[in-house]
């Protein structure tokens, strides 16, 4: 692989290029001086915020995090993905800032483009993934109770992982330096590697059009569709839930009256308290494949135009001076999701005071009503407002907090559960 990418360094008027290449070559780029370093200046503060960004959340989700869940391994593969991209910033940027001329070396070029495709297959895998995910969390709730486990989601994402390396195996393979008549250096796909005179047009327009065709069916159009599917299943199911449990709620209003309508009342106040997670979870989803889908839609009707460029030689020059910045563009969904990780948190204002594993605590927790009810009761029962309003609790105890200089009314979750009051009813 080194020798062919020594080969295409020093590039002579015999050398075999296809045809779309070899125009490329040929042709010129505008040398605007303010526009180029305006785009140096962009790349430079984008760069610097997405690896900032997500090394936080990878330093948060995989070291400060106290209990790893299944939203929390998507959102960490996510992150991880989006972290190899945003290192790979700067190179891109020093290509900018030699006017668009590669001077990395072709080894550098493969790798920069082999980790922008790879996050590319990744991030939209793992996206169909989490819808999927979302879809069985409410359409088959006891096979995901018995099967949903970190382990498993684990092994999905190294499926993931796996099958994105897979695909960006040949733009590692045909990614090459040449050089063009004006002395710059071009870091681009040359499909007429491994390829000979006589089967050279065939070979490019087939390698072209494959993978072209590949990028926007499987980290496009498919994953699109996965994630289509399951959440118009996902709000089918929870539309028809609403409407069973509204029969029910008739019909038992109509027997008992007074039980039901405090039955309403407690059910609604733990049952918005114990869905806003994940609730929040859901709208940062929806968030992150919006922004999916907004940055790669123009590199992918780039891509398909580039395909015609090989029939319509009056696209060549739109595509050289346009797919940079389309690529550009698509290099900010790893730095936005970022931020949509951080604002989806429900009470942001109030967590931000907090350490930042507690905010992403309440980003990836999956508590259950019964279990969140059960965590309001235990602290509610350990708090020392209760202890004052609870008869049952003995005068004597709270003396002795008191002569301890341990008491604070203020201090709402400084003490430990009363062992005696775990199994107190309120």
């Amino acid at each position: 692989m080194t020798s062919s990418f020594l080969a295409n360094s020093s590039l002579g008027p015999s050398e075999l290029h296809c045809p779309l290449l070899q125009m490329m070559i040929i042709h010129r780029l505008n040398n605007d001086n303010r526009v180029n370093m305006a785009a140096v200046i962009v790349h430079g503060v984008v760069s610097a915020l997405g690896i900032l960004e997500n090394g936080l959340v990878l330093w948060v989700l995989g070291w400060r995090l106290q209990r790893k869940t299944v939203a929390s391994v998507w959102v960490l593969n996510l992150a991880l993905s989006d972290f190899l991209t945003t290192l790979t910033l700067p190179l891109f940027t020093y290509y900018l800032l030699n006017e668009h001329s590669w001077e990395l070396g072709g080894p550098l070029c493969a790798a920069q483009a082999s980790i922008f495709f790879l996050n590319m297959f990744v991030s939209a895998f793992l996206l169909a993934a989490i819808s999927l995910d979302r879809c069985l969390l409410v359409t088959k709730p006891v096979w995901t109770q018995n099967q949903r486990t970190v382990s498993m989601a684990w092994k999905i994402c190294g499926l993931g992982w796996t099958w994105a390396a897979f695909n960006t195996f040949p733009y590692f393979m045909f990614r090459s330096v040449v050089v063009k008549q004006d002395g710059r250096k071009l870091c681009y796909h040359d499909f007429a590697l491994y390829s000979s005179p006589n089967t050279l047009n065939i070979d490019c327009k087939v390698r072209q059009t494959a993978t072209a065709v590949s990028k926007v069916l499987l980290a496009f159009v498919v994953p699109l569709v996965v994630i289509a599917v399951s959440y118009a299943s996902f709000v089918l199911e929870l539309r028809a839930r609403r409407k069973r449990l509204e029969s029910r709620l008739k019909v038992a209003r109509n027997d008992k009256q007074t039980s039901s309508k405090f039955f309403r009342v407690l059910s609604s106040s733990n049952g918005q308290n114990s869905t806003r997670l994940s609730q929040s979870f859901t709208k940062m989803i929806f968030s992150v494949i919006a922004t999916f889908v907004l940055c790669w839609v123009p590199y992918h009707l780039f891509c398909l135009l580039e395909v015609t460029a090989q029939y319509k030689t009056e696209f060549v020059d739109v595509v050289e001076e346009y797919l940079p910045f389309v690529t550009t563009f698509s290099f900010l969904n790893s730095v936005l999701n970022p931020i949509i990780y951080t604002f989806s948190c429900p009470d942001f204002c109030t967590r931000i005071r907090q350490s930042l594993g507690t905010l992403f605590e309440g980003l990836v927790e999956e508590a259950g009503p019964l279990l969140v009810a059960g965590r309001r009761r235990k602290s509610d029962l350990s708090s020392p407002i209760f202890l004052l309003r609870s008869p049952t609790t003995p005068r004597t105890h709270l003396a002795q907090l008191k002569s301890q200089g341990s008491f604070d009314p203020f201090a709402f979750k400084s003490h430990p559960i009363n062992e005696g009051m775990k199994d107190a009813k309120i």
